[in-house]
């Protein structure tokens, strides 16, 4: 299989679990994804988060995504448990459809670590 269909696939798996195990199977867009996994990362699933805390969260996200890729490396926890990463390399110009094939591939490398998916 072509790396871009496996990508495709696998990034199809993953939406369709998180769609049926947090949105009642309505299919769940990246930005969406992206924040459960800062809700994730920062381990208060059952807290509600205010507009400014929900960018946050997004952040911690994107952060941790790219990690692995060697664009933020966590530097610390704050008083509060948030996570707080420093920049190690700044990211490459992207276009908006290559910036969406970078948070899959990175989403979906995400959740076969986890054993989400395999």
């Amino acid at each position: 299989m072509a790396r871009d269909e496996q990508l495709k696939d696998r990034w199809e798996k993953v939406q369709k679990k998180l769609s049926d195990q947090f949105a009642d199977g309505e299919i769940m867009e990246l930005d969406a994804i992206i924040y459960l996994i800062g809700v994730q990362e920062l381990g208060q699933p059952h807290r509600r988060f205010k507009k400014d805390h929900k960018l946050d969260l997004m952040h911690i996200a994107i952060c941790t995504l790219l990690e692995p890729y060697g664009y933020y490396e966590f530097d610390f926890f704050d008083d509060d448990g948030w996570p707080h990463f420093k920049v190690k390399e700044q990211l490459p110009t992207l276009k908006a459809g290559e910036q969406s094939v970078l948070m899959k591939e990175a989403i979906v490398q995400y959740f076969m670590e986890k054993e989400y998916i395999s």
